[in-house]
C-alpha cells in the first residue's frame, strides 16, 4: 500500500509510523511504500521505512509556513494563497506514483491536496483512498473581511471536495465544533458523524505509557529538575525558544539545580539559539515524546500531536498556539481545555518575568486532565483492513 504522509510536521509522521506498524500485525505480509516531504521524509528514513524516490520531488510546505509567519503569527489566507499551486504539483507527482504502480490501497494524513485531485477527477478513483483527518474545516480568529472570506470559501470547498473511501477521524466526537462550516454551510458535527469513523488519538507509545523514572535514566538525565522546551518541526517557534532563554536567569534564582533542554527540530539550526550556561541546545530528536515523558515540565507550540502526548503521559505543560493558526489556536486549544490539560499562554503576551512565573507554578505539579482513548492506530488499522476485505472479489 502507498502511505502518503505529504508535508506534514513530525508529531503526524509519529503516529503515521504507528499506524503502519498496526496495519503490519493486521494484515500480515503487508508492504508500506512511502510518499512525504522534509521533513517527515528523513524522519521515515530515521525510522528504517521505504520512501520513494519520488519523494525527492515534493514540495516543503513548511518552508511556505516560515515564509508567511511573522514572528509569532501565521495569516492563513497569505499562506493557502501561497501552496495551492504547490499542492496541485504534489498531487500530480501521487497520481503519477498510482499510474506507474500498482497498490492496493493508498492513505493519506491530512493530504487535502490528493481528496480535492480526486473529488475533482484529477487523480483515479481505482484505489480504495483513506483519509486520516484530526479536524473539521477551517476558522479565523482575525476581522479581516478578505481572511474571513477566504475561510468561508476554503469550507466551502472542504464540503464538496474532500471525498474518500474512508475517512478516520483522530479524536472524539466531541472534537468537532457543534456549529455551521459557515453561512449556509452544514454542521460541523453532524457532516463528521456522518462521514468519518471516530477511532480515538494515535500515540506513539500506545497503549503503554512510558516508565518515567527508568526513561529518565535511560536518557541519562539526573535528579535534578527538569524543563523541555519544543517547537516541533518548522522554525516558526523560534521565538518561543528565545523567550525561554530569556526566562531562565529568572528560573535559576528559584531553581538552582533547574536544567533545561531546548528542541530545535529539523528546520531550526541550533546555532542560531543563543542559550545561557545550563541550558542544552538539541536539533532534531527521534521519540522525542521519551524525553516529555521524563520531564518534569514541557513548554511546546500548541501542535496538535505534541499536547497530546503530552496529555497522555500526564506530564505539566505550557503550550503557546501560533496567532491566527486555525487549528492550534482552534480545535487543539478547545479539546486541551475540554481534558483539562496544560495552560494556554501567547507569545504576544507573555514576558520573560510571565513565563518564569508560569513555568515555576507547573514545575513537577501533579496533574488531573481526563484520561484520553489512546489505541486509534489499531482501531485504524482495523478499519483499513475492513475496508480491503469489503473490496476483494
Amino acid at each position: 500500500m502507498l502511505f502518503y504522509s505529504g508535508s506534514l510536521g513530525l508529531g503526524h509522521v509519529t503516529r503515521d509510523l504507528g499506524l503502519a506498524r498496526q496495519l503490519r500485525k493486521e494484515l500480515p505480509g503487508a508492504s508500506v511504500d512511502w510518499l512525504a516531504a522534509p521533513p517527515a521524509l528523513e524522519a521515515l528514513k530515521g525510522a528504517g521505512e521505504y520512501v520513494l524516490p519520488q519523494a525527492q520531488r515534493l514540495l516543503n510546505l513548511s518552508h511556505e509556513a516560515e515564509c508567511v509567519a511573522q514572528g509569532s503569527r501565521l495569516n492563513l489566507t497569505r499562506y493557502l494563497s501561497r501552496v495551492r499551486q504547490k499542492w496541485q504539483l504534489n498531487a500530480a507527482i501521487v497520481g503519477e506514483v498510482l499510474t506507474t504502480t500498482s497498490y492496493d490501497c493508498m492513505i493519506g494524513d491530512e493530504t487535502y491536496e490528493v481528496a480535492a485531485a480526486r473529488g475533482s477527477g484529477r487523480i483515479t478513483r481505482n484505489v480504495p483512498f483513506v483519509m486520516i483527518y484530526d479536524f473539521v474545516g477551517l476558522e479565523t480568529h482575525s476581522f479581516n473581511p478578505i481572511e474571513r472570506f477566504g475561510v468561508w470559501c476554503s469550507c466551502k470547498r472542504w464540503v464538496k471536495l474532500f471525498s474518500a473511501d474512508l475517512s478516520l477521524f483522530v479524536g472524539e466526537l466531541e472534537d468537532v465544533p457543534d456549529e455551521p462550516f459557515g453561512f449556509l454551510l452544514p454542521n460541523r458535527r453532524k457532516f463528521a458523524r456522518a462521514n468519518y469513523k471516530f477511532i480515538g488519538y494515535m500515540l506513539p507509545f500506545s497503549p503503554r505509557v512510558p516508565d518515567r523514572e527508568l526513561t529518565r535514566s535511560e536518557l541519562g538525565y539526573g535528579p535534578e529538575p527538569l524543563i523541555v522546551c519544543s517547537i516541533g518541526g518548522t522554525s516558526v517557534g523560534k521565538q518561543l525558544l528565545e523567550l525561554c532563554t530569556t526566562a531562565w536567569p529568572l528560573l535559576r534564582q528559584r531553581q538552582s539545580t533547574l536544567r533545561m533542554v531546548l528542541v530545535c527540530g529539523p528546520r531550526l539550526d541550533p546555532d542560531c539559539i543563543r542559550a545561557p550556561e545550563g541550558i542544552t541546545v538539541l536539533g532534531y530528536v527521534a521519540d522525542l515524546y521519551r524525553h516529555f515523558a521524563a520531564a518534569d515540565l514541557a513548554i511546546v507550540l500548541g501542535g496538535g500531536s505534541t499536547t497530546l502526548e503530552l496529555t497522555a503521559l500526564r506530564r505539566p505543560f505550557l503550550y503557546f498556539p501560533i496567532e491566527g493558526h486555525s487549528e492550534q489556536e482552534g480545535c487543539v486549544s478547545r479539546r486541551l481545555a475540554r481534558h483539562r490539560a496544560g495552560e494556554r499562554l501567547t507569545l504576544s503576551g507573555t514576558g520573560p518575568e510571565q513565563l518564569a512565573e508560569r513555568a515555576l507554578a507547573w514545575l513537577g505539579r501533579e496533574v488531573d486532565y481526563e484520561h484520553i482513548p489512546t489505541d486509534g492506530a489499531r482501531l485504524g488499522a482495523e478499519e483499513i483492513a475492513g475496508l480491503l476485505a469489503r473490496r476483494q472479489p
